[in-house]
């Protein structure tokens, strides 16, 4: 594959992780290119990053694709090994190894102490190379996991402990500090053998199978539905900087928007005074932004669990940019839970009490035309033709009665209605699925991950 071609798939790879790479910012990275020593691999690796780079939540996903297209070897990538370390620090746990494995936890351990990031490099490549290889790693099977539960580098964080309190140390570094600077390290340690992993199965099944199979996206595109613990840390730990951009970008439409088309009689006659009475600077009525209300309801069945977290997150940390905002939690009853949102400053909070406050009845699912029917008798109040109506939930009905006649009586009483539904698209009217005939009535919109919800959050601004 020429320099070219490998430019242009990995920009193409990029963009179907989710970071957004025009063609102009593709031809910039190529110029970016020709004032750097191209046998510079870091050097490469910056000038990709300046030009393409926009989000800091797009750098671990930009670092995975990188090393894939441009990795740091190939093969083996044995070098030469200058381990020598003055001191001994003591290796703890995985006891009754193997003298060999002992060698190289002990190498391990030196390393991490000192935080010689190139031997971590040399040991995670001799170590998935001696541990990693499946059975079928003539085929390019090669397993990360494997080879960490044979050195189990978290066990060694004790010993580094130990070690370093036994050592004179500047005053100003805490415990705290130094098990923090350790455990950073072994996380490195970790990230170095899966991406040595990464790269040896592209050498055999090629880097597009390693991107599409194995590389993790960004926390915004991680599908709620199908996110693990740590990917819904991320996409908690990304929420409130994003609510605060989104907040800005609203106020900032609201303020500098398109201007009232109202024309205001008196000030244009007034200023065509000085134009011997022809209205050549014509004047307009100042726009005068309004907030929408927003009304939220919300399916906390656990079917859905990990979307209403999210959605109400960010619904939370918006409200400044609603005039009212009210909150119901359903499954087949409504339970209205803006207090509890309203009481507590942290989201999560909030959200755990929205839990406790809404009782599940076990052996029963979601009924939304018993919902729709309960909000009409006792919460139809709260619709205004200013309110924006925020249905959250995946629209499967359990084979109920979805009442069609019931959400129509509503939309009606509202400014907009939209349904934010975390399912595919293609599985609407799957199963238990009443999407379609919701869809038939209301704006349906999929919301899979966090890149859609912010999107359609933002909508809810405009008529």
């Amino acid at each position: 594959m020429s320099l070219l071609d490998r430019h242009t798939d990995f920009l193409a790879a990029l963009r179907e992780h989710g970071i957004a790479v025009s063609t102009a910012e593709g031809i910039d990275a190529a110029r970016a290119l020709t004032a750097v020593d191209l046998l510079d691999r870091e050097a490469v690796r910056v000038a990709y990053a300046a030009t393409l780079v926009k989000r800091h939540n797009d750098i671990a996903v930009f670092n995975a694709l990188f090393d894939l297209w441009f990795p740091p070897a190939i093969g083996d990538g044995r070098t030469t090994d200058g381990t020598a370390v003055d001191s001994e620090v003591e290796v703890t746990g995985a006891h009754g190894t193997s003298p060999e494995l002992h060698a190289m936890r002990s190498e391990l351990a030196r390393a991490l102490f000192t935080g010689d990031d190139a031997a971590l490099v040399q040991i995670a490549r001799r170590a998935l190379a001696r541990y990693g290889s499946s059975p079928g790693a003539n085929s390019g099977s090669w397993s990360p996991r494997a080879a960490l539960e044979q050195l189990d580098p978290t066990t060694l964080l004790a010993g580094l402990m130990r070690t370093a309190e036994g050592q004179a140390r500047p005053r100003s570094t805490t415990g705290t500090a130094t098990k923090s600077r350790f455990t950073r390290r072994i996380a490195r340690f970790e990230q170095l053998v899966t991406a040595e992993a990464h790269r040896r199965i592209a050498e055999r099944k090629g880097e597009r199978y390693v991107a599409d199979n194995l590389t993790a996206p960004a926390p915004d595109q991680v599908p709620f539905l199908a996110a693990s613990q740590a990917e819904l840390t991320a996409i908690r730990r990304a929420i409130r900087p994003l609510a605060r951009q989104l907040a800005t970008r609203i106020h900032r439409k609201r303020r500098h928007g398109t201007r009232s088309t109202t024309l205001d009689f008196r000030r244009t006659l007034r200023s065509a005074l000085a134009t011997g009475g022809v209205p050549i600077a014509p004047r307009h009525r100042p726009h005068r932004p309004h907030k929408p209300e927003l009304v939220v309801l919300c399916d906390v069945s656990s079917s859905v669990a990990n979307f209403a977290h999210f959605a109400l997150l960010l619904v939370h940390a918006l409200h400044e940019v609603f005039s009212r905002t009210r909150v119901f939690a359903f499954v087949r009853e409504v339970h209205e839970v803006t207090d509890h949102l309203r009481r507590s400053r942290d989201a999560a909070e909030a959200l755990a009490e929205v839990r406790r406050a809404t009782l599940q009845l076990p052996g029963t699912g979601t009924d939304h035309g018993r919902v729709f029917a309960d909000f009409a008798a006792n919460h139809a109040d709260a619709l205004t033709p200013r309110t924006v109506l925020l249905i959250l939930g995946d629209a499967r009905n359990n084979n109920y009665d979805p009442a069609p006649e019931i959400l129509t009586t509503l939309t009606r009483r509202c400014r907009r209605t939209l349904w934010l539904n975390p399912e595919p698209r293609n599985r609407w009217g799957t199963g238990d699925s009443a999407a379609p005939v919701y869809e038939s009535l209301v704006e349906m919109a999929e919301c899979r991950n966090l890149a859609q919800l912010t999107n359609l959050v933002q909508s809810l601004d405009h008529p």
